[in-house]
């Protein structure tokens, strides 16, 4: 009876269909990325891709993708891109410091909070010892600092600077927005995007050969 009684439920019907759509989409790119890692299989992508075609979808139609992979070609280097829930698209780029997924958060709070994009919340002083904690002690190949460590090293500059505790309180608002990535993620990265509410979307490549954590 619950089955019979679904579409009492649907107030709008445009909205409902059009993350429908959306999900496809998403499930497309797991599809791709599960392809990639050797846990998938060529028939569960044909079955999506078909899917897409019956109903007319195609990968540009979730806006971040467009906006993630142009951004990246125009760097030459990985980047990401959000849209918020008020539409409004962020991006992010790989730096010495960061990650794109890392610099897309700060970004995406900053925004937010009504934060000049300029100020650093984060101290280039404050990141260099995590760095090289990383590399020297830790042994990690990658010294940019993942989505985990960069919201830990925003809590801990919130405790001293108003900007970044401003920009703390607006975290919570990026549950149910949208990231797409020109590049897989690591396993460390997907789960904070998974924990903060964010549906998440990658291209099917990796950044280098091997996927340092």
């Amino acid at each position: 009876m619950g089955v019979n009684m679904a579409g009492n439920c649907i107030i709008d019907d445009e909205v409902c269909c059009e993350a429908s759509k959306q999900e496809i989409i998403r499930r497309y790119y797991q599809a791709l990325a599960r392809l990639v890692r050797e846990e998938g299989n060529e028939e569960e992508v044909y079955k999506i891709e078909l899917l897409m075609k019956q109903a007319k979808l195609t990968k540009e139609m979730r806006r971040t993708v467009p906006a993630a992979n142009e951004r990246a070609a125009a760097l030459h280097s990985p980047a990401a891109a959000m849209e918020l829930n008020d539409g409004r698209i962020v991006t992010g780029k790989t730096s010495n410091l960061l990650g794109a997924s890392a610099a897309l958060i700060l970004n995406a709070v900053k925004l937010l909070a009504g934060i000049p994009h300029d100020v650093h919340l984060i101290a280039p002083y404050a990141i260099e010892p995590i760095q090289k904690l990383k590399v020297d002690y830790l042994g990690s190949k990658n010294p940019r600092l993942h989505t985990d460590e960069v919201l830990i090293a925003l809590s801990v500059s919130a405790a001293m600077d108003k900007n970044a505790q401003l920009a703390l309180e607006n975290l919570s608002k990026l549950k149910g927005c949208q990231v797409h990535t020109s590049v897989m993620l690591s396993d460390v990265d997907i789960k904070v995007f998974s924990k903060l509410g964010i549906n998440l979307t990658c291209e099917p490549v990796y950044e280098h050969k091997k996927l340092y954590h």
